[in-house]
């Protein structure tokens, strides 16, 4: 086997020096501070006059809940580890090494988050509740997935006594097949069931570092690697599906990205698994849709036609898999819509939500990546092109799911797919201060997560 170069045809710009502009960086985190603070209060403001948001933490769907817990000491022990060595190890450490200790930073963070609320209301219960996946798996004991699937779409709308619950119906059948197969495998309940979604979701920094350095800009992979690890949205990866919807995705471009970089057997094995798992995120939420812009990237920059054809055929296995079995995609789509028009999204305001789902995703992101993004913005011609088209297929799907309606509120852990990649825009930073962004992404999380309580 032997790695195709694509320098050619993607030329990564060489390292400029990059001014300070650390006032700048903090004018813009400033004002998103205040652009947070004054959603809010518009929040408080509808709420006290009788506007039914369905919130109790404007713009999150939280509440005001200080704690601690057994994963507290543990929680900052990690956050100051990479504060202090992650830097120098991202820089010096073997690539195979850096990914694996990457990985493991970035689950011990997020478990350990998660543990501030003790195992049982931190990770074991987020699944279980009665708008959760776990809670319908009893409803289907004994019946067999063909028929799950041929019955999935008529227990959408709402009215039905035998109603999928709310997360179930309101998201293809690929998130509920998931929880199943672990349940008839053996391993149910709510605990086996967080946990995996924290080790699915706490890879996906991986699988983007993976994807950058296959398109030639390890540079920026490696330097971006700690804010990955150190990403807000730990908070809702540990425990929502939504974490793990991430780390799929982020794999399934990996993959795309190794096999049009390489050839041989392996290369072709990487390209079908990437359309398999390109696919069945297409079935995990509705709204991933929007994320098919970042393979797109991928084939655009590398121009291979054999991966591609490759990646196309895996996608199609499934959608003909799902569509066999008796569920089309397009009907599901169809009923989830109406069910949304029939939730309490009615009540939320489109015209506050369409800037409120903004200043909710900052949670997500932190300080650091928005100072990246100001980065990013004011120097698009400098990054390598990988990292901007990346950058800006996440930044198009974050808007055009605003825009929609189809996410008002709740997307701090709805948005976790494509938050994964904003991240790369903190390789831009000035490197003088890459500590303190870092220890600003820490701090950040862990106020949140210990000043807050979510369902997630």
């Amino acid at each position: 086997m032997c790695r195709v170069s694509v320098i050619d045809r993607i030329r990564p710009a060489t390292r400029t020096r990059i001014p300070s502009g650390l006032r700048a960086d903090l004018i813009v985190v400033a004002l998103a501070v205040l652009y947070v603070l004054v959603l809010a209060l518009q929040g408080w403001h509808l709420v006290h006059k009788g506007d039914v948001l369905f919130l109790f933490f404007p713009p999150l769907l939280a509440w005001w809940a200080p704690h601690v817990g057994v994963g507290t000491v543990p929680a900052i022990a990690v956050g100051v580890l990479v504060v202090i060595y992650g830097p120098q190890l991202a820089a010096r450490l073997g690539w195979r090494p850096l990914l694996l200790t990457a990985y493991l930073g970035s689950v011990a963070w997020t478990l350990f988050l998660a543990l501030s609320q003790g195992f049982s209301a931190g990770v074991a219960n987020k699944l279980t509740s009665t708008d959760e996946y776990l809670h319908d798996i009893p409803r289907v004991s004994g019946v067999g997935i063909g028929t799950v699937l041929r019955e999935f779409a008529s227990r959408i709308v709402d009215g039905r006594t035998d109603q999928w619950t709310t997360h179930v119906g309101a998201h293809p059948p690929g998130a509920f097949l998931v929880f199943l197969v672990l349940d008839r495998i053996g391993l149910g309940g709510g605990g086996v069931a967080g946990v995996f979604c924290i080790l699915v979701g706490g890879s996906a920094c991986v699988a983007v570092a993976i994807v950058l350095r296959a398109l030639g800009a390890e540079h920026i992979a490696r330097s971006a690697l700690p804010f990955g690890v150190l990403i807000p949205g730990a908070v809702w990866i540990g425990v929502s599906a939504d974490g793990m919807f991430a780390g799929v995705l982020a794999w399934g471009v990996a993959l795309l990205a190794i096999g049009a970089t390489t050839r041989g057997p392996r290369a072709d094995l990487c390209s079908l698994g990437a359309g398999l798992l390109l696919g069945y995120t297409l079935y995990l939420s509705y709204g991933l849709v929007l994320a098919g812009l970042l393979p797109v990237v991928v084939v655009a920059l590398t121009r291979r036609v054999r991966p591609t054809l490759l990646a196309v055929l895996g996608v199609a296995v499934v959608v003909v898999a799902f569509t066999a079995s008796g569920f089309w995609w397009l009907t599901g789509f169809k009923l989830t819509s109406l069910l949304y028009a029939q939730s309490i999204a009615k009540h939320r305001p489109y015209a506050y939500f369409l800037f409120a789902d903004l200043a909710a995703f900052a949670f997500t992101i932190g300080p650091a990546v928005i100072a990246g993004l100001r980065r990013f913005a004011v120097a698009v011609r400098k990054p390598p092109v990988a990292m901007a088209l990346l950058v800006g297929a996440a930044v198009i799907a974050v808007l055009a799911a605003d825009l929609s309606g189809m996410s008002k509120a709740e997307v701090e852990r709805i948005w976790l797919p494509f938050a994964v990649w904003l991240v790369l825009p903190c390789a831009l930073l000035n490197p003088k201060h890459t500590r303190w962004w870092l220890a600003g992404q820490a701090g950040f999380t862990l106020l949140v997560e210990h000043l807050l309580m979510s369902p997630w």
